[in-house]
């Protein structure tokens, strides 16, 4: 019988998609509406004093959507929000399919993260590449534009050395230069929104103070040599980040583990866990402390980041 639920359910949720012509860019825009409603003129005016502070939900999915489209897969985000929906759907299939109501919110709330985390480790992935180049890639070109004075000239004689992601994007800024603008300055601020990064974006802003001042460009160095120093901080706590993960997916495993392994022990104790209401709220309990825990997890075990 819940096999039949079950298809009736997926059968309504198709058949509602039909009906109301959902699309995946239609999704992104109710699930964008939905994260950041409107704001009065007083809200607008309070958060731009700084009085007041946009919601986490809103701010995450921006900087999650800006990331991706600056890593040129903004269609991701699209992605990453039609299957939210179906994760929403999927997770509330799953708890009706044990015969466990109180557990819909919890996995709707899990389900739903896991395309958005997906999405993060591509943006985590692609900003990991980016740091492992950034440091040689600035040190050469600040060492060639402290012997010639020109940013441009400086970058085009090094971008062939360098690799990618970062070859691609100072080829850009000499392209832009180049054939687009012969604006420096506007190049540059081009140049800095394209990486993630506060020690680059340091860089870049000294380097538009240098085009008044040249004196300045002998502070480029010490700013390229933040790079390394975050670098060997994030080596040095790496293995205790990794090893903090690997005790928490252990304990979260066996927790979970238990589940099944009581029924092989104890099918009375089975049986009083999944088939009674207080048993029921458990587990709900136990999952919501799971889905709590692995938030402040990966959001503690994230490397070291600079900030000013």
């Amino acid at each position: 019988m819940t096999i039949v639920y079950l298809v009736c359910f997926l059968l309504m949720a198709i058949a509602i998609v039909l009906l109301l012509g959902l699309t995946p860019e239609s999704i992104t825009e109710d699930i964008m509406r939905f994260a950041s409603p409107k704001q009065t003129l007083r809200d607008k005016v309070l958060t731009a004093r700084g009085k007041k502070k946009s919601r986490k939900l809103t701010v995450e999915l921006n900087r999650i959507r800006d990331a991706l489209y600056s890593t040129g897969k903004g269609s991701q985000f699209t992605v990453a929000c039609a299957a939210s929906l179906l994760g929403i759907i999927a997770g509330c299939v799953v708890a009706v399919a044990i015969n466990n109501y109180f557990l819909i919110p919890v996995f709707a709330f899990a389900f739903a993260l896991i395309p958005f985390g997906f999405a993060k480790r591509t943006i985590n992935y692609y900003d990991k590449h980016i740091q492992e180049e950034l440091e040689t890639a600035l040190s050469i070109i600040t060492t060639s534009y402290v012997r010639s004075d020109d940013i441009v000239t400086a970058v085009a004689e090094n971008v062939q050395y360098l690799k990618p992601p970062v070859k691609d994007i100072f080829a850009g800024f000499v392209a832009e230069n180049r054939m687009i603008t012969s604006n420096i300055k506007q190049s540059i601020k081009h140049l800095k929104e394209r990486v993630n990064n506060s020690i680059f974006g340091e860089w870049c802003d000294t380097l538009i103070a240098c085009q008044e001042d040249r004196t300045l460009k002998d502070t480029l160095m010490p700013i390229v040599a933040k790079l390394t120093d975050v670098r060997i901080a994030n080596s040095e706590i790496k293995g205790m980040l990794s090893a903090a993960r690997i005790e928490y997916y252990m304990m979260a495993g066996m927790l979970v583990a238990n589940i099944p392994l009581l029924y092989f022990l104890n099918k009375d104790w089975y049986n009083a866990l999944m088939n009674t209401i207080a048993g029921k709220i458990t587990l709900a309990v136990s999952a919501f402390a799971i889905l709590i825990t692995a938030l402040f997890m990966f959001k503690w075990t994230k490397p070291v980041e600079y900030r000013k």
